[in-house]
């Protein structure tokens, strides 16, 4: 798939007047450079999950890893929609970004070699996978690899306060 091209809009309803919607570059620096997200997903039954997570932004997508039997895979098998958020604890500065999306098990074999290189590069070393039968191998157990695509993405510009939501326009497939 082409990558998608993000539409700005700001909502003047949560920004300081005369503001400015914050732009894709930022946005995009914040997602490549994050190194947590807090990944939201439902239960089953209906309850919410939160839980931290190492992610990385690749091909206008977030990718996660995880467990097959951790709750978050049990919860996007049953729904795959799901929220990823990242950002700083601080009131008048910085960046939050809030991502919607559903999830995808990713289980290509060329495309988890270039997250596993991605995951090396990002965190330093830190997270080392072989890829193998659809999934990323750490040095003991399995993870699956899960794609989120943005439907949207939501940046809360902090200080000057920006409510900027990003839509994305759905590429052509080819």
């Amino acid at each position: 798939m082409a990558p998608r091209t993000p539409t700005p809009e700001l909502d003047t309803r949560f920004s300081t007047p005369n503001a400015t919607p914050t732009p894709w570059a930022d946005v995009h620096a914040a997602l490549w450079d994050a190194e947590l997200f807090w990944i939201s997903t439902v239960r089953p039954e209906g309850r919410p999950h939160v839980t931290p997570l190492p992610a990385v932004w690749h091909d206008m997508a977030l990718y996660l890893c995880t467990g097959p039997q951790e709750q978050k895979t049990v919860n996007l098998r049953a729904n795959p929609h799901c929220v990823l958020t990242t950002g700083t604890n601080h009131w008048k500065s910085g960046l939050d970004v809030v991502v919607e999306g559903g999830a995808t098990r990713v289980t290509e074999v060329k495309l988890l070699g270039d997250l596993a290189e991605r995951w090396l590069d990002k965190y330093e070393g830190d997270w080392r996978f072989d890829v193998r039968d659809g999934a990323f191998f750490p040095d003991a157990g399995i993870a699956h690899v899960f794609e989120v695509r943005p439907s949207k993405i939501l940046a809360f510009a902090k200080g000057e306060f920006a409510q900027t939501r990003f839509r994305f326009e759905e590429a052509e497939q080819h």
